[in-house]
Protein backbone atom coordinates (compact mmCIF):
# COMPACT_ATOMS: atom_id res chain seq x y z
CA UNK A 1 0.00 0.00 0.00
CA UNK A 2 3.11 2.73 0.25
CA UNK A 3 3.83 1.99 -3.67
CA UNK A 4 1.12 4.03 -4.64
CA UNK A 5 -0.18 5.65 -1.36
CA UNK A 6 -3.34 6.64 -1.27
CA UNK A 7 -3.80 6.07 2.55
CA UNK A 8 -5.43 9.42 3.22
CA UNK A 9 -7.62 11.32 1.30
CA UNK A 10 -4.73 13.18 -0.39
CA UNK A 11 -4.20 10.33 -2.41
CA UNK A 12 -0.73 11.03 -3.17
CA UNK A 13 -0.22 7.93 -5.21
CA UNK A 14 3.98 8.60 -4.44
CA UNK A 15 6.24 5.02 -3.96
CA UNK A 16 7.27 5.55 0.02
CA UNK A 17 8.88 2.84 -0.34
CA UNK A 18 11.20 3.51 -2.74
CA UNK A 19 11.74 7.25 -0.26
CA UNK A 20 9.02 9.38 -2.17
CA UNK A 21 7.21 11.47 0.05
CA UNK A 22 3.57 12.77 -0.30
CA UNK A 23 2.46 15.32 2.07
CA UNK A 24 2.66 13.56 4.96
CA UNK A 25 6.22 14.26 4.29
CA UNK A 26 6.85 10.67 5.61
CA UNK A 27 8.07 7.69 3.42
CA UNK A 28 7.29 4.02 4.69
CA UNK A 29 9.81 4.16 7.37
CA UNK A 30 8.21 4.20 11.14
CA UNK A 31 9.08 7.09 12.65
CA UNK A 32 7.36 8.21 16.13
CA UNK A 33 8.41 11.38 18.38
CA UNK A 34 7.23 9.84 21.88
CA UNK A 35 5.80 6.51 23.63
CA UNK A 36 4.67 7.37 26.98
CA UNK A 37 1.28 6.96 29.47
CA UNK A 38 -0.59 9.55 28.95
CA UNK A 39 -2.89 10.81 31.45
CA UNK A 40 -4.82 13.94 29.32
CA UNK A 41 -7.22 11.80 27.31
CA UNK A 42 -11.13 11.42 28.07
CA UNK A 43 -11.70 9.39 30.85
CA UNK A 44 -12.74 6.24 29.58
CA UNK A 45 -9.35 6.11 27.62
CA UNK A 46 -6.99 7.77 30.19
CA UNK A 47 -8.13 6.03 33.63
CA UNK A 48 -6.19 6.08 36.61
CA UNK A 49 -2.94 4.04 35.06
CA UNK A 50 -3.16 6.09 31.68
CA UNK A 51 -3.05 5.69 28.70
CA UNK A 52 -0.20 3.94 26.30
CA UNK A 53 0.34 7.10 23.93
CA UNK A 54 2.73 6.93 20.77
CA UNK A 55 3.11 10.34 18.74
CA UNK A 56 4.13 9.28 15.04
CA UNK A 57 5.72 11.84 12.95
CA UNK A 58 4.27 13.21 9.87
CA UNK A 59 0.54 14.52 9.08
CA UNK A 60 -1.91 14.22 6.46
CA UNK A 61 -3.56 17.18 7.42
CA UNK A 62 -1.68 20.81 7.36
CA UNK A 63 -3.64 22.61 10.96
CA UNK A 64 -1.84 25.96 10.88
CA UNK A 65 -2.69 26.21 14.65
CA UNK A 66 -0.66 22.85 15.52
CA UNK A 67 0.38 22.05 18.53
CA UNK A 68 3.39 19.47 17.48
CA UNK A 69 4.33 20.88 14.32
CA UNK A 70 7.82 19.82 14.90
CA UNK A 71 6.64 16.49 14.58
CA UNK A 72 3.07 17.03 12.54
CA UNK A 73 5.05 18.88 9.62
CA UNK A 74 8.89 18.82 11.13
CA UNK A 75 10.13 15.28 10.30
CA UNK A 76 11.23 15.10 13.92
CA UNK A 77 11.07 11.57 15.77
CA UNK A 78 13.61 8.57 16.15
CA UNK A 79 13.19 5.59 13.41
CA UNK A 80 11.42 2.24 15.05
CA UNK A 81 10.95 -1.04 12.68
CA UNK A 82 8.16 -2.96 12.79
CA UNK A 83 9.01 -4.98 15.74
CA UNK A 84 10.61 -2.17 17.94
CA UNK A 85 7.21 -0.87 17.51
CA UNK A 86 5.16 -4.49 18.43
CA UNK A 87 7.81 -4.24 21.83
CA UNK A 88 6.91 -0.68 22.25
CA UNK A 89 3.26 -1.79 22.53
CA UNK A 90 3.84 -4.41 24.86
CA UNK A 91 6.42 -2.55 27.20
CA UNK A 92 3.40 0.69 27.46
CA UNK A 93 0.91 -2.73 28.67
CA UNK A 94 3.27 -4.28 31.01
CA UNK A 95 3.49 -0.39 32.66
CA UNK A 96 0.25 -0.36 33.47
CA UNK A 97 -1.59 1.42 30.49
CA UNK A 98 -5.53 0.96 29.98
CA UNK A 99 -4.96 0.41 26.17
CA UNK A 100 -2.44 1.01 23.05
CA UNK A 101 -2.98 4.82 21.76
CA UNK A 102 -2.17 5.50 18.66
CA UNK A 103 -1.24 9.20 18.05
CA UNK A 104 -1.54 10.39 14.05
CA UNK A 105 -1.39 6.58 12.81
CA UNK A 106 -2.92 7.00 9.59
CA UNK A 107 0.21 7.29 6.84
CA UNK A 108 1.61 4.32 8.72
CA UNK A 109 -1.68 1.99 8.94
CA UNK A 110 -0.27 -0.54 7.22
CA UNK A 111 3.17 -0.97 9.31
CA UNK A 112 0.98 -0.04 12.88
CA UNK A 113 -1.26 -3.19 11.66
CA UNK A 114 1.75 -5.34 11.51
CA UNK A 115 3.46 -4.00 14.42
CA UNK A 116 -0.31 -4.70 16.08
CA UNK A 117 -0.49 -8.27 14.92
CA UNK A 118 2.81 -9.39 16.13
CA UNK A 119 2.13 -7.90 19.82
CA UNK A 120 -0.82 -9.53 19.67
CA UNK A 121 0.37 -12.55 18.99
CA UNK A 122 2.96 -11.43 21.80
CA UNK A 123 0.59 -11.43 24.15
CA UNK A 124 -0.82 -7.97 23.98
CA UNK A 125 -4.52 -8.01 25.55
CA UNK A 126 -5.55 -3.96 26.06
CA UNK A 127 -7.15 -2.26 23.40
CA UNK A 128 -6.31 -0.13 20.40
CA UNK A 129 -7.18 3.60 20.05
CA UNK A 130 -7.01 5.24 16.67
CA UNK A 131 -6.29 8.55 17.63
CA UNK A 132 -7.06 10.12 14.24
CA UNK A 133 -7.40 13.69 12.57
CA UNK A 134 -9.82 11.24 10.59
CA UNK A 135 -8.72 12.22 7.06
CA UNK A 136 -8.76 8.42 6.28
CA UNK A 137 -10.28 7.15 3.30
CA UNK A 138 -13.10 4.68 4.17
CA UNK A 139 -10.82 1.43 2.86
CA UNK A 140 -7.86 2.45 5.48
CA UNK A 141 -10.94 2.56 8.36
CA UNK A 142 -11.68 -1.01 6.82
CA UNK A 143 -8.28 -2.15 6.71
CA UNK A 144 -7.21 -1.05 10.27
CA UNK A 145 -10.51 -2.51 11.99
CA UNK A 146 -9.07 -5.84 12.43
CA UNK A 147 -6.76 -4.04 15.05
CA UNK A 148 -8.72 -1.34 16.08
CA UNK A 149 -11.23 -1.57 19.38
CA UNK A 150 -11.58 2.46 19.96
CA UNK A 151 -11.64 5.16 17.34
CA UNK A 152 -11.15 8.34 18.53
CA UNK A 153 -11.54 10.50 15.48
CA UNK A 154 -11.79 14.89 14.91
CA UNK A 155 -14.23 16.49 13.74
CA UNK A 156 -13.25 19.85 13.60
CA UNK A 157 -14.95 21.74 10.48
CA UNK A 158 -18.79 22.07 9.54
CA UNK A 159 -18.11 24.21 6.52
CA UNK A 160 -15.43 23.64 3.37
CA UNK A 161 -14.11 27.15 3.91
CA UNK A 162 -12.89 26.64 7.25
CA UNK A 163 -11.53 23.42 6.94
CA UNK A 164 -9.32 24.85 3.51
CA UNK A 165 -8.38 28.23 5.14
CA UNK A 166 -7.11 26.04 8.44
CA UNK A 167 -5.87 22.93 7.38
CA UNK A 168 -5.50 22.80 4.02
CA UNK A 169 -7.92 20.16 3.31
CA UNK A 170 -11.40 21.79 1.87
CA UNK A 171 -13.06 18.74 1.88
CA UNK A 172 -12.25 17.67 5.47
CA UNK A 173 -15.94 17.89 7.26
CA UNK A 174 -17.01 15.37 4.17
CA UNK A 175 -13.86 12.55 4.70
CA UNK A 176 -14.38 13.01 8.35
CA UNK A 177 -18.11 12.33 8.58
CA UNK A 178 -17.98 9.19 6.12
CA UNK A 179 -14.86 8.16 8.19
CA UNK A 180 -16.58 8.44 11.47
CA UNK A 181 -20.00 6.95 10.07
CA UNK A 182 -17.53 4.12 8.71
CA UNK A 183 -16.11 3.71 12.60
CA UNK A 184 -19.52 3.41 14.15
CA UNK A 185 -20.96 0.52 11.63
CA UNK A 186 -17.96 -0.93 12.52
CA UNK A 187 -17.72 -0.63 16.40
CA UNK A 188 -21.54 -0.47 17.16
CA UNK A 189 -22.19 0.86 20.56
CA UNK A 190 -19.98 1.83 23.38
CA UNK A 191 -18.95 -1.44 25.28
CA UNK A 192 -17.10 -0.48 28.81
CA UNK A 193 -15.49 -2.47 31.39
CA UNK A 194 -16.39 -3.44 34.62
CA UNK A 195 -14.09 -0.68 35.70
CA UNK A 196 -15.64 1.82 33.39
CA UNK A 197 -12.91 1.93 30.40
CA UNK A 198 -14.00 2.05 26.69
CA UNK A 199 -13.27 -1.24 25.43
CA UNK A 200 -15.02 -0.54 22.48
CA UNK A 201 -16.78 2.27 20.43
CA UNK A 202 -16.45 5.89 19.17
CA UNK A 203 -15.64 9.04 21.11
CA UNK A 204 -15.69 11.86 18.47
CA UNK A 205 -13.62 14.82 19.32
CA UNK A 206 -15.30 18.34 18.54
CA UNK A 207 -12.22 20.81 19.44
CA UNK A 208 -13.98 24.53 19.53
CA UNK A 209 -12.22 27.49 18.48
CA UNK A 210 -12.61 30.78 19.05
CA UNK A 211 -14.95 32.44 16.68
CA UNK A 212 -16.15 29.50 15.21
CA UNK A 213 -19.26 28.27 18.03
CA UNK A 214 -21.51 28.12 15.48
CA UNK A 215 -19.79 25.42 13.62
CA UNK A 216 -19.11 23.71 16.57
CA UNK A 217 -23.18 23.28 16.98
CA UNK A 218 -23.60 22.27 13.61
CA UNK A 219 -21.06 19.01 14.22
CA UNK A 220 -22.82 18.24 17.80
CA UNK A 221 -26.15 18.67 15.97
CA UNK A 222 -25.01 16.45 13.14
CA UNK A 223 -23.62 13.64 15.33
CA UNK A 224 -26.72 13.79 17.94
CA UNK A 225 -28.90 13.71 15.37
CA UNK A 226 -27.31 10.92 13.72
CA UNK A 227 -25.60 8.41 16.29
CA UNK A 228 -27.40 9.72 19.33
CA UNK A 229 -26.01 8.26 22.33
CA UNK A 230 -24.75 5.21 20.43
CA UNK A 231 -21.32 7.28 20.23
CA UNK A 232 -19.22 9.07 23.07
CA UNK A 233 -18.96 13.11 21.91
CA UNK A 234 -15.96 14.78 23.40
CA UNK A 235 -16.16 19.09 23.22
CA UNK A 236 -13.06 20.17 23.91
CA UNK A 237 -11.82 23.59 25.28
CA UNK A 238 -8.17 23.62 24.90
CA UNK A 239 -7.64 25.02 22.01
CA UNK A 240 -3.75 27.04 22.60
CA UNK A 241 -3.21 29.71 19.75
CA UNK A 242 0.36 29.37 18.47
CA UNK A 243 2.28 33.06 17.38
CA UNK A 244 0.83 34.58 14.33
CA UNK A 245 -2.20 33.23 14.09
CA UNK A 246 -4.97 35.10 12.40
CA UNK A 247 -8.16 36.23 13.84
CA UNK A 248 -10.28 34.95 15.49
CA UNK A 249 -8.28 32.16 16.08
CA UNK A 250 -5.57 34.28 17.38
CA UNK A 251 -6.88 33.91 21.51
CA UNK A 252 -8.01 30.62 23.54
CA UNK A 253 -11.55 30.03 23.50
CA UNK A 254 -13.30 32.13 26.12
CA UNK A 255 -15.91 30.75 28.87
CA UNK A 256 -19.15 32.02 27.58
CA UNK A 257 -18.23 30.54 24.09
CA UNK A 258 -17.55 26.92 25.56
CA UNK A 259 -20.39 27.33 28.28
CA UNK A 260 -22.68 27.85 25.05
CA UNK A 261 -21.93 24.80 23.40
CA UNK A 262 -21.94 22.92 26.44
CA UNK A 263 -25.56 24.18 27.03
CA UNK A 264 -26.42 23.74 23.56
CA UNK A 265 -25.20 19.90 23.67
CA UNK A 266 -27.91 19.67 27.12
CA UNK A 267 -30.64 21.02 25.33
CA UNK A 268 -30.26 18.56 22.85
CA UNK A 269 -30.62 15.76 25.21
CA UNK A 270 -26.64 14.76 24.94
CA UNK A 271 -26.00 12.18 27.99
CA UNK A 272 -22.48 10.40 26.45
CA UNK A 273 -20.35 13.64 26.53
CA UNK A 274 -17.40 14.61 28.00
CA UNK A 275 -16.00 18.45 29.02
CA UNK A 276 -13.26 19.91 29.38
CA UNK A 277 -12.01 22.31 32.37
CA UNK A 278 -11.73 25.65 30.79
CA UNK A 279 -7.89 25.32 32.01
CA UNK A 280 -6.62 22.64 30.48
CA UNK A 281 -6.46 25.77 27.06
CA UNK A 282 -2.59 25.76 28.14
CA UNK A 283 0.80 24.92 27.10
CA UNK A 284 2.00 22.95 29.91
CA UNK A 285 0.02 20.01 28.73
CA UNK A 286 1.28 19.73 25.62
CA UNK A 287 3.92 16.64 25.63
CA UNK A 288 7.54 16.89 25.00
CA UNK A 289 8.66 14.60 22.94
CA UNK A 290 11.50 12.52 21.91
CA UNK A 291 11.37 10.37 25.10
CA UNK A 292 13.03 6.99 25.04
CA UNK A 293 9.81 4.41 24.64
CA UNK A 294 11.93 2.76 27.97
CA UNK A 295 11.73 5.62 29.87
Amino acid sequence: MYKSCKLCQRACGVNREQGQRGYCKMTSEIYIARADLHYWEEPVISGSRGSGTVFFSGCSLGCIYCQNKDISRGGAGYHVTVDELSDIFLKLEKRGAHNVNLVTPTHYAPGIKEALLKARAGGLSVPTVYNTGAYDTVETVDMMSEVVDIWLPDLKYYRNETAKKYSNAENLPEVQRAAIDRMVYLSGAPVLSEDGMLKRGVVVRILLLPGHLAEAKLNLKYLYSKYGDSIYISLMSQYTPPENMPKPIDRRVSRAEYYELIEYAERLGVKNAFMQDISSASEEFIPEFFNSPAD
